[in-house]
């Protein structure tokens, strides 16, 4: 059992006589637009769900730490209260993952930002709690100051955690329209594959031949009946009275129709600043360009959503007092991490050049030291001995 109690503030009561912002979302009235579509909706767009996943799983996926000041370098500190918040249960049901990941994709997608709260035991954090929607809101002063409220009172907002964007609304209800035009594609790409929407051809009968309702359809029956289906494609078709088969190809405008929504993809891609490479659009990737885009994702799309994360976890996790020496921080060298060869070869490079020592090295590849290993020697010219060698060492060059 979780070893400390926890009180729940009353619930709080809105009416649709005089319905505020919140509510009309719940409601989905807040959509504009001939093409917008609501925010459930939008999340059914293949290309929707993988830009909000890239960019929230990502974020979460990092390494994110506590660390002090120590002179002039940060180490780790794993005895702050917040280092097991975040990088292992959150709450007795949530993850410090899933929490992160969450705030991000709430972020991305409603207008109020990621919420969550803080609970305290004697000023220490103790577990951070994400509500289900609209159960934590927001208001905001002329001097742009919140005020929020959990369940309809007022709490703290050192007590918040609040993540949002640069904008008054989210990226996906900014690009509400270009969504809309891409579930609309969806929806007739849906339909152009069912029987519904395109005939695959007609039976053509010549001039003259003269058929009575009933006869056309029992014809109608008998063929769907011998070639309906993707089972019955193969068989040998026989007409009659001259009647002709006539395969229907697809129009110009159909035969354009990918590539309206490989644009639409692209349309995605630029709401959420994704690399179109990230939401499996690959007309254009290459091996050669993916390394790039891979860095441009994490520069131009994740990095400032984790500063802002940053930011919002080090408000609520950290006291004022000790935001000087304590900080929030997430790793970011997973995604830029070169192959074997590539590090070899840096690591080389710099340790011969003194700009590292071997130890250094080392520990960015999660090894550990070993003895005169942080000695700033060029190895090839020092006659320094590797290690593990009992021989000795060469005169220096």
């Amino acid at each position: 059992m979780w070893p400390f109690d926890r009180k729940q503030p009353p619930i709080e009561q809105k009416s649709l006589a005089a319905p505020d912002e919140e509510l009309l979302a719940i409601l989905g009235a807040t959509v504009t637009g001939t093409a917008a579509v609501s925010a459930s909706v939008a999340l059914t767009v293949p290309a929707v769900s993988a830009a909000v996943r890239v960019l929230s799983e990502a974020a979460a996926t990092l390494d994110v730490r506590v660390q002090r000041k120590d002179g002039d370098a940060w180490v780790d500190d794993e005895e702050h209260p917040a280092w097991w918040l975040l990088r292992g249960d959150a709450c007795p049901w949530s993850s410090g993952f899933e929490t992160i990941r969450d705030l991000v994709a709430e972020a991305l997608t409603r207008d109020a930002g990621g919420l969550a709260w803080v609970n305290r035991v004697e000023g220490k954090p103790v577990e951070i709690i994400h509500y289900r929607d609209h159960v934590i809101s927001v208001e905001y002063a002329d001097t742009g100051e919140p005020t929020y409220r959990l369940s309809g009172k007022v709490v703290p907002a050192s007590d918040i955690i609040h993540l949002t964007g640069p904008f008054a609304k989210s990226p996906l209800n900014m690009a509400a329209e270009a969504i809309g035009v891409a579930h609309k594609m969806e929806q007739h790409a849906a339909k152009l594959f069912t029987s519904g929407a395109r005939p695959a051809g007609v039976l053509q009968f010549p001039t003259g031949v003269k058929l009575g309702d009933t006869a056309l359809a029992k014809i109608k029956a008998g063929w769907n009946a011998a070639f309906g289906g993707s089972g019955n494609g193969a068989g040998t078709a026989i007409t009659w009275d001259g009647a002709e088969w006539k395969a229907l190809a697809f129009s110009s405008v159909d035969s354009q129709f990918q590539e309206l929504r490989t644009f639409q993809v692209q349309e995605v891609a630029r709401a959420f600043r994704v690399p179109p490479g990230m939401l499996y659009e690959m007309s254009r990737q290459t091996w050669s360009n993916m390394t790039q885009a891979t860095r441009e994702f994490l520069v131009f799309s994740l990095e400032p959503w984790l500063r802002s994360l940053e930011a919002a976890l080090t408000r609520a996790l950290i006291a004022p007092g000790d935001r000087k020496t304590f900080r929030i921080w997430f790793e970011r060298d997973d995604l830029t991490r070169a192959d074997l060869g590539e590090r070899a070869t840096a690591y080389s490079s710099l340790i011969t050049s003194r700009v590292i020592n071997p130890n250094e090295a080392r520990e960015w590849e999660s090894m550990p030291p070993y003895p005169a290993g942080n000695e700033f020697a060029n190895p090839n010219v020092s006659g320094v001995k590797p290690a593990n060698d009992n021989t000795p060492a060469k005169a220096a060059a």
